[in-house]
């Protein structure tokens, strides 16, 4: 009778721990797996990017790999997809007292992009005017929360970017560094952009989902490694 007894016993407990390892097993394939791939926003061509609120792309062309702002055209925008959640990796480089940005969940509901869509600053943080202020200087949600000016390197060199976008929560990152994280239409946001320039245009920061924006703001720039992850 004992030796029955022990192997019901037994038997059970061994399945019920290697139901456990497989449950363990499954659960870390699920974390370890990407919600999505990363998608290439440049080729040689520039497919997919036009001037803001026009059929073509003006002013900026693909030179060696990066998409440079070499003459008058305005800004651009990645019109081939929107997108809401989302994890934007670049690289930029910018010509001294120049100035730039990077915009996101952008629409064509207004007659400037800057105006509905939220800016991630691109600035000579040492020659350029908009400097006084760490609301504008490189990093910056532009206007809104500031960024420290350190974390951007010297003109000439390559500045890497990571915009991470997910729900009303956004965080910039600047060389590594995370230098801003806010929440979009929390009562903080709304009353900064109450005190800013922005309270003119009610659909500002609004949108859930849009495009990709870059700024012409009349200064030489190169944008290189563009690419998405939706989240």
């Amino acid at each position: 009778m004992t030796p029955r007894y022990l192997a019901l016993v037994l038997i059970p407990l061994a399945c019920a721990e290697s139901g456990s390892r497989a449950a363990d097993t499954a659960g870390a394939a699920t974390v370890a797996t990407p919600t999505s791939e990363w998608v290439n926003l440049v080729d040689s061509a520039a497919t997919g990017w036009r001037t803001y609120k026009k059929a073509g792309l003006e002013g900026w062309h693909v030179v060696d790999g990066a998409l440079t702002r070499t003459g008058p055209g305005g800004d651009i925008v990645y019109a081939a997809r929107e997108f809401g959640d989302f994890e934007l990796e670049l690289e930029w480089k910018l010509q001294p007292k120049g100035n730039s940005g990077i915009f996101f969940r952008g629409t064509e509901g207004t007659e400037e992009l800057y105006e509905n869509s939220a800016e991630m600053q691109v600035l000579d943080n040492v020659g350029h005017p908009d400097n006084s202020t760490e609301l504008t200087v490189s990093g910056a949600n532009y206007g809104l929360h500031p960024a420290p000016r350190d974390a951007v390197k010297p003109i000439g060199e390559w500045n890497t970017v990571r915009l991470i976008a997910r729900g009303a929560h956004v965080e910039h990152w600047l060389n590594g560094q995370k230098v801003v994280d806010y929440e979009l239409w929390s009562p903080d946001w709304e009353a900064k952009v109450k005190a800013s320039k922005f309270a003119q245009w009610p659909s500002y920061g609004r949108a859930k989902s849009g495009f990709i924006g870059l700024q012409d703001h009349g200064d030489w720039v190169a944008y290189r490694n563009i690419r998405i992850r939706p989240l």
